[in-house]
């Protein structure tokens, strides 16, 4: 354990008080995915604004293909209401993203609200664009992250880019691998610089151009009226909506709270709110600074850099502490770029668990690991990322397309499922809800729209067949958890014996260590439990006269919302097993007990109890039921839980017998 250091114990009341973050660090951890937007978010917008002259350049675009174009912002004076309008639309989504807080104070954010509202495939569409979003986050946050170091550094160090982009990503999943609050806490200095250095450069390029405030409001006037004599309101109108909508990256990130209300302190609703109001705040300040700074200092695009890398240079000047405060700032900005990573490591995993206790994903990916971190989430995650980068070469201009469009997938479904819902339950002021709710979705739908069109053929169509298919595999796993479900159903009908209550138990001898003990590996009593005790004596006959029924409760993520959600699984359990007790005692007329733990790996913690009984009891044969389908495939290995097999391999290592019997499922 020395890399990822001591594992937790679950039956410490702190453990989820010391693993849960304030309002302060879930900002760092989750606002930063918003915050570092304004890296790429307004630069996209302001890119829109302008064109390239005279040669040979090509026109409305924003990717520069010649060193020699010269960038002439023909609309820059709608930087201004670009920046009004940004911070705005911050505003309206987070306001709207606070309302699903309070409605889901579990978590879960755009898949469970969409899920809840506008039904389970509806949700499945919003859960598999959250889950490439997140994906995408980690990528697009790398890149641009990348970029913004490599903007000040010689250019022959750009060939090395993408590999040293990819040594960050092994770093944060070994981090992350670790928990939640430990890499928090790691990354929360390069935070706050961040924030003071841009707080600098923003305040002061606005600051120290207030006095030609005359002159832009002329210039916004005069060129105004120039257009629109021209091109008419409509056609400066569709400039602005346009450079609006491939601005969006600006907005994403936004979600990130809503959906990691899991890992915030009691009461999670108020840090989760908190937490929203400062990235809200936070973001609407930086991205429409940064657009006013553009326009105010004149800051055109020049290849190899990023534009805020330029804003500055042109702000500090060439001096030698200039120089430093240049470095500083945009090895900062990079370093939150790789900070707000984070959020697709820490929510994506999450959201995936969600997912897989609906049966969308392999019911697997719903445990926690020994760290209290969904450790297959995190390495699926990060593999996933890595493909995307090595994909894209680490470009930032397509991923921030392929971004976007899911994040505004998921931002207008939970704004329609939202709307839907106040309009249905009509409580307290849900007039104004739906307004709200409607402004956010309108928004968000014209921002997709746009981009997709815009930018089908430069990202938008791959990232829209990697999330159409991964909700066509979704579908596909839900139908064969559906067809198993009632496979596995009638086996419980076929043992629907009485049980009697404790009192009337007709054996309740105590166990004899002396004897030969059948150890049964229980889960929720049915039809698998039973059908593995049965089949005992008919394979062994007069062998036994003993069982214990051993069961292990994973902690996953519908489970871990703190201590009394840990004691309630355990009383469950118990409940269970005391039923497998009874039908032992009554239907075979065996003598019997139970044992069982909690923990965030079956296999280990069944492991751990099953050398503790082999101490008790000498004399054990460990026993544990596997479905078995009529047609095996690959899939099948993967959708079902192989734990059986896993512990049988364990014990055989340490010298206890152990046998796996055959639930058959026919059909399959």
């Amino acid at each position: 354990m020395g890399l990822f250091g001591r594992a937790r114990n679950l039956r410490d009341p702190k453990v989820f008080h010391q693993m849960s973050l304030v309002a302060f660090l879930a900002w760092v951890g989750l606002g930063a995915d918003g915050l570092s937007s304004s890296s790429y978010g307004p630069e996209e917008a302001f890119k829109a604004l302008g064109h390239f002259t005279p040669e040979g350049c090509f026109e409305a675009t924003s990717k520069i293909t010649a060193r020699d174009c010269a960038f002439v912002a023909d609309f820059g004076y709608l930087a201004v209401f670009l920046a009004i309008a940004i911070a705005a639309t911050v505003f309206i989504i987070s306001w709207s993203y606070r309302r699903i807080i309070e409605e889901f104070p579990h978590g879960g954010g755009g898949y469970i609200v969409a899920t809840k509202h506008l039904g389970p495939y509806v949700g499945a569409v919003s859960g598999a664009a959250l889950l490439v979003d997140y994906v995408l986050t980690i990528a697009i946050s790398l890149a641009s992250g990348a970029d913004a170091v490599f903007s000040f550094l010689p250019e022959t160090w750009q060939p090395y880019k993408l590999v040293v982009v990819l040594g960050v990503l092994v770093l944060l999943t070994l981090m992350n691998l670790r928990g939640v609050k430990e890499s928090v806490t790691i990354l929360m200095p390069i935070f706050v610089i961040f924030l003071l250095t841009h707080a600098f450069l923003i305040f002061g390029a606005v600051g120290t151009n207030l006095g030609n405030l005359g002159d832009v409001a002329h210039s916004v006037s005069t060129e105004g009226s120039r257009h629109i004599s021209k091109a008419g309101l409509l056609g400066v109108l569709l400039v602005f909506m346009r450079s609006f909508s491939l601005g969006g990256g600006t907005f994403t990130g936004i979600e990130a709270v809503s959906n990691g209300i899991g890992i915030m302190r009691e009461p999670r609703v108020r840090t989760a709110k908190r937490t929203m109001l400062l990235m809200a705040t936070s973001l609407a300040i930086t991205a429409s600074g940064i657009l006013l700074a553009y326009l105010l200092l004149h800051v055109v695009p020049e290849q190899g850099k990023t534009m805020n890398g330029l804003l500055a240079e042109k702000f500090v000047g060439d001096s030698a502490l200039g120089t430093i405060f240049v470095i500083v700032t945009m090895v900062s900005e990079g370093a939150l770029l790789f900070v707000a990573a984070q959020a697709g490591f820490l929510d994506g995993p999450r959201v995936m668990a969600n997912m897989a206790l609906d049966k969308w994903l392999p019911s697997r990916m719903a445990a926690l690991s020994e760290q209290l971190t969904m450790r297959n989430g995190v390495y699926i995650m990060a593999i996933a990322a890595a493909l995307v980068l090595i994909y894209t070469h680490g470009s930032v201009d397509a991923l921030v397309v392929m971004y976007s469009i899911n994040v505004f997938i998921t931002f207008t479904l939970s704004n329609v499922a939202m709307i839907r819902h106040a309009a249905h339950a009509r409580e307290g002021r849900w007039r104004r809800a739906i307004f709200v709710h409607g402004l956010a979705a309108s928004v968000c739908a014209m921002i997709l729209i746009v981009t997709l069109v815009e930018k089908f053929t430069e990202g938008g169509w791959i990232t829209s067949v990697i999330t159409a298919s991964l909700v066509g595999v979704c579908i596909a796993i839900r139908e064969h958890y559906r067809r198993v479900g009632t496979k596995v159903a009638e086996l419980s009908k076929q043992l629907d014996l009485d049980i009697p209550p404790p009192a009337e138990m007709c054996t309740t001898a105590e166990l004899d260590p002396t004897k030969s003990t059948a150890v049964v590996l229980a889960g929720g009593y049915g039809g698998l439990g039973l059908h593995t005790l049965m089949q005992i004596p008919r394979v062994f006959p007069n062998q036994f006269e003993q069982v214990v029924f051993l069961a292990v409760g994973v902690i996953d993520a519908g489970v871990f919302k703190g201590k009394d959600e840990i004691e309630r699984m355990r009383t469950k359990i118990d409940g269970d097993l005391e039923k497998y007790v009874a039908f032992a005692r009554n239907h075979m007329g065996w003598a019997a007990e139970h044992d069982s733990a909690i923990g965030t790996e079956a296999v280990s913690e069944l492991d751990s109890l099953c050398r503790q009984i082999a101490l008790r009891f000498p004399r054990s044969v460990f026993f544990a039921g596997k479905l078995v389908f009529q047609h095996d495939s690959w899939y099948q290995r993967i959708l079902h839980n192989e734990t059986a097999v896993a512990v049988e391999r364990r014990l055989h290592f340490a010298g206890l017998p152990m046998i796996v019997l055959p639930i058959r499922i026919l059909g399959s």
